[in-house]
């Protein structure tokens, strides 16, 4: 029986955003171990079908040294295991898992869901970051992207062939799972936006709750949202005294977090993400749309993907609190005969572009067609 190792720099990804790809695995035959730092989702992995190997790690930091420690030691475990695969999520699994497996002549796939603030900050970490991508993703690894944006960068960069180079449609969404739900019929009740997501300022919350203040002060009746779990050892996060300062003035209604986002889309009128992070293609916007809400989110890389303009939700531009509340207030104006279609026509468009079992076909054919249909 092939064995896969699939590595990501926290298992909540693995749970939350691998777990159907994982049983797809599994139906087909594969054994399934898992590597990251172990959390409270380790109980969650095993009943998918998949062993746990823990493997320490700072997903975000920037230490030379601890970099090099965290090379040894996934060359250590993947020699020790000897897997047929070696399948990276995130930015230090992508870099150097891949580079230790490709040292020990382990296949590679990887999936470049994104290229975060660095690619957005530019400067000589990005150079860095480049580097370090080039050297672990040489051929013969198969990389995945999930928009066209990142894949022609990394293309044009030469970080890795065009041969190489694949697209998935972001990480698909469980359309099971995720139903088509009714809006919530209440004229008297305000107008809900809800955003949820990672509470960091690239991701626009600062320009949500300015929008939102922008539309009360007009006398609109709306309600802005946030749901999402404070990241202190990020700098880039968004303090919880940020969080509760906006609650106490009314700025916004901060939910705190939640391991079913479900009920939040449900309850909303409109699903905002005005990020500028470079996202692969954002969750919360196919869990919105497999829900038939419509949304708003900016005109970049990713963002763009998930939302059609005008039939779907709204693009506005990135980092502009004035477009966005603009984008916002003619999403409000619309009779709701007018949203519950655009919220269809969202469903419509993940049932033919993003239902999770399209990237479950693509990673299985890259798996037998590539590597273990060869061996």
């Amino acid at each position: 029986m092939p064995l896969i190792a699939i590595a990501a720099n926290n298992l909540w990804n693995i749970v939350n955003y691998r777990a159907g790809l994982l049983r797809a695995l599994a139906v087909e035959g594969h054994e399934l171990v898992v590597i990251a730092p172990k959390g409270p989702e380790v109980a969650a992995v095993e009943q998918l079908g998949a062993a746990f190997q823990s493997l320490p790690m700072e997903p975000r930091g920037t230490s030379p040294l601890a970099d090099l420690r965290l090379l040894m030691r996934y060359r250590r475990l993947l020699k020790r295991l000897r897997p047929d695969v070696f399948l990276g999520f995130t930015a230090k699994p992508n870099i150097w898992g891949a580079a230790a497996a490709r040292s020990l002549g382990i296949p590679v796939i990887a999936n470049v869901s994104g290229l975060g603030a660095v690619f957005v900050r530019g400067g000589p970490l990005r150079l860095l970051v480049e580097r370090l991508y080039r050297y672990a993703l040489r051929r013969p690894a198969i990389v995945f992207f999930q928009n066209k944006d990142d894949r022609d960068l990394f293309v044009s960069r030469r970080i890795v062939g065009p041969d190489q180079a694949q697209l998935l449609p972001g990480s698909g969404v469980d359309l099971d799972h995720f139903e088509l739900t009714p809006t919530p019929r209440d004229g008297a009740r305000p107008f809900t936006f809800l955003f949820a997501g990672r509470l960091l300022w690239a991701k626009g919350i600062a320009e949500f709750v300015a929008a939102g203040e922008a539309l009360r002060a007009k006398g609109l009746n709306v309600n802005p949202q946030i749901l999402g779990l404070p990241e202190p050892a990020s700098p880039t996060a968004v303090p919880m005294s940020t969080l509760e300062s906006w609650q106490a003035k009314g700025a916004a209604d901060y939910l705190g977090s939640t391991g079913d986002v479900r009920p939040a889309i449900a309850a909303a009128d409109c699903v905002v993400l005005p990020s500028y992070y470079r996202e692969g293609v954002p969750h919360i916007l196919l869990e919105a749309a497999a829900m038939g809400r419509p949304a708003i989110t900016t005109d970049t890389p990713g963002c763009r993907d998930a939302v059609d303009d005008g039939r779907t939700g709204l693009l506005c531009e990135p980092r502009s609190a004035d477009s966005l509340a603009s984008s916002m207030e003619r999403m409000a104006a619309l009779p709701p005969a007018k949203r519950s279609a655009m919220g269809k026509q969202a469903r419509s468009k993940m049932e033919r572009e993003f239902d999770q079992r399209i990237v479950h076909r693509r990673y299985i054919d890259a798996l037998d067609q590539s590597f273990i249909g060869k061996t």
